[in-house]
């Protein structure tokens, strides 16, 4: 591989995803992983730029390494966020080329600017010549009719001669009329192949594959054709599938914490922010799947759902629920 010392590879991530991936999520992950790269939910530039940063964009430090995703079409905007990015500490920021929703295809930015290659590659020039922190771009394999091999590459060619040295390929089409985003991440089939060529073709590029990829064995398989692999929708749904991430991809021996010492490890941060009249079920919300196939696991998620949005919910309530789950040294 031939990147710059800028770009550290990262063999794992977890992918954006709207509505989950916020500062709660992603600390709560952190229990069980540290070395994983995480990213934001997408952010538009435009709410960077004229909205409440602190709100959009605050995180802890506990969080990094950690990437901002940003939407958006305007390079000279894009910039600015690139900038705000690195002035609050992100590691990376990834322009979002891939999100088929209606919203962003009114907005002309997500997966409909992979139709527009010189832009995405005016944008990326001007984000990396306002900060030293890597800028990445997220795409689909192709978007409607424009899904050969060839436009995809094309598309990377153009935009790598702007300087990204990094895309992470959801190897799956999107049609941008028709389907709705969470059909364009089932319907459209997987191509991993196209991903696969596009390493062998570009191999002075980081090339991170994304799009159904569920277990660890998995990856372990794609790591042999590409540099690194994003999961998306498992690590919600099977979020202790990272409790081992840092041991299998970083080297790491230390022992991971059981399911419970990972709720118990929260205790702090929900302490923190019940304080600051956060409510409960807000960021136990992320945490209700941690003991998915475990015994117990019905009773927790009841417990949680029907006591954590009530008012004046706090510890005693995620104490209580522990209590439904018999504890397995995993």
């Amino acid at each position: 591989m031939n990147f710059t010392s800028q770009n550290q590879v990262y063999p794992l991530s977890i992918a954006p995803m709207m509505d989950r991936t916020d500062r709660h999520f992603r600390y709560f992950m952190r229990q069980m992983t540290r070395r994983t790269l995480l990213y934001t939910e997408m952010v538009t530039s435009a709410a960077i730029i004229h909205g409440d940063r602190n709100k959009l964009l605050g995180f802890s430090p506990e969080e990094k390494p950690l990437v901002l995703q940003v939407g958006g079409d305007q390079p000279q905007e894009l910039a600015i966020c690139a900038e705000i990015a690195e002035d609050m500490g992100y590691d990376q920021v990834n322009l979002n080329v891939g999100c088929p929703s209606s919203r962003v295809l009114d907005g002309n930015f997500g997966a409909c600017l992979m139709a527009q290659p010189q832009r995405v590659a005016e944008a990326v020039s001007k984000m990396q010549h306002r900060v030293k922190i890597p800028v990445t771009v997220k795409h689909r394999i192709g978007i409607d009719d424009r899904d050969r091999y060839e436009d995809m590459a094309n598309f990377v060619q153009i935009v790598s001669a702007s300087g990204c040295q990094q895309f992470t390929v959801h190897a799956r089409k999107a049609w941008l009329q028709g389907l709705s985003p969470k059909e364009n991440r089932d319907i459209p089939p997987l191509r991993y192949e196209d991903v696969h060529r596009l390493k062998q073709e570009f191999p002075h590029l980081l090339i991170e594959i994304n799009g159904g990829l569920t277990t660890f064995s998995q990856v372990h398989e794609q790591l042999k054709s590409v540099d690194a692999v994003m999961i998306g929708r498992a690590a919600y749904d099977h979020p202790y599938l990272f409790a081992t991430a840092d041991q299998e991809f970083y080297g790491e021996e230390t022992t991971p914490l059981t399911r419970h010492q990972v709720v118990e490890a929260m205790f702090p941060y929900l302490e923190y922010w019940l304080s600051r009249g956060v409510k409960l079920n807000s960021i136990m919300r992320h945490v209700l799947q941690l003991f998915t196939g475990q015994p117990g696991t019905k009773a927790w998620k009841r417990y949680l759902s029907e006591n954590g949005y009530l008012p004046g919910a706090g510890i005693e309530v995620v104490r209580e629920a522990l209590t439904q789950v018999p504890q397995i040294n995993e």
